[in-house]
């Protein structure tokens, strides 16, 4: 394990990491990383990548603007993920030997947008199962927390799969397989959850696993609210097929694989411990 994930992540937010499924860490990138991820950001505003999604309104305040997979084509995505601490400290959370990038994903939401992010947890979105797994949520402005995303402590140790939802109007996927289940009523039902957020500034993380239910409030002040999440897999993840369509659709995108196999470093290239494939080769 590299000293850079030794030093920024200690015992204890292991600890809380596995007990709660979501913890933060502050002071974990320094503004060398911060000013490559925002350069990114802004290209990736005015490139957007096949999949953005404006979920604003035409008439409606603000601008909540969604993209993903473009670690590839946006230079300072690729260097961040492949050059920064962030593998190494996946793998120091998730207590891998190795840590896989997924993809990344990108959320935007401008001064005055009043569309919050629904409750959901990650891993029935994705072709993906396991335990080892971690999404870090790296702000490039200071996030009150009135409007920091929220997790419910402890979700990930559940034992059930939600149905996805639809960011723009909060509907379930149309999955038709059994064993998931409707999101819970979080915020009729306050007494019944722990609901876990913080105060951030730049250089801050969440990092939360993918069975952790979370959302995201709307961005109705003054400030942006520029959140890059990366996300990555462990030692124990494996391919698995959904009963409908995954997002991102790594499947329809040529991913081949079948349920049980380890995922392709050819697309999800092994960046810790360090001389894996760090390039990749998905287009």
């Amino acid at each position: 394990m590299s000293q850079d994930a030794q030093s920024l992540i200690s015992d204890d937010d292991i600890g809380r990491f596995r007990r709660d499924g979501a913890v933060v860490l502050r002071q974990v990138f320094s503004p060398h990383w911060l000013d490559r991820l925002a350069q990114g950001i802004e290209r990736n505003l005015a490139l957007p990548g096949p999949m953005a999604i404006h979920y604003t309104g035409e008439d409606a305040p603000g601008r909540f603007f969604g993209d993903y997979c473009n670690w590839q084509r946006i230079p300072q995505y690729r260097y961040f993920v492949t050059r920064s601490p962030a593998a190494a400290m996946a793998a120091r959370l998730m207590g891998s030997k190795h840590a896989q990038f997924f993809h990344e994903h990108v959320l935007v939401k401008e001064p005055g947008t009043e569309e919050p992010t629904p409750w959901h947890h990650d891993l029935p979105y994705y072709c993906v199962d396991g335990d080892d797994t971690v999404s870090f949520w790296t702000p490039l402005d200071p996030v009150p927390e009135q409007v920091c995303p929220n997790f419910v402590a402890g979700s990930h140790r559940w034992g059930k799969l939600f149905y996805p939802r639809m960011f723009r109007d909060g509907e379930n996927y149309d999955y038709n397989g059994s064993g998931y289940e409707p999101v819970p009523d979080i915020e009729g039902e306050p007494d019944d959850y722990d609901v876990l957020s913080w105060s951030l500034e730049p250089g801050d993380t969440l990092a939360f696993n993918y069975k952790t239910l979370h959302n995201a409030p709307p961005n109705p002040g003054p400030g942006r609210r520029r959140g890059f999440a990366h996300r990555w897999l462990g030692d124990d993840v494996r391919f698995c097929e959904r009963p409908g369509k995954s997002s991102p659709p790594f499947p329809e995108m040529g991913v081949d694989l079948k349920p049980g196999d380890c995922m392709r470093e050819d697309w999800f290239p092994v960046i810790w411990p360090p001389g894996g494939d760090e390039e990749g080769a998905a287009a």
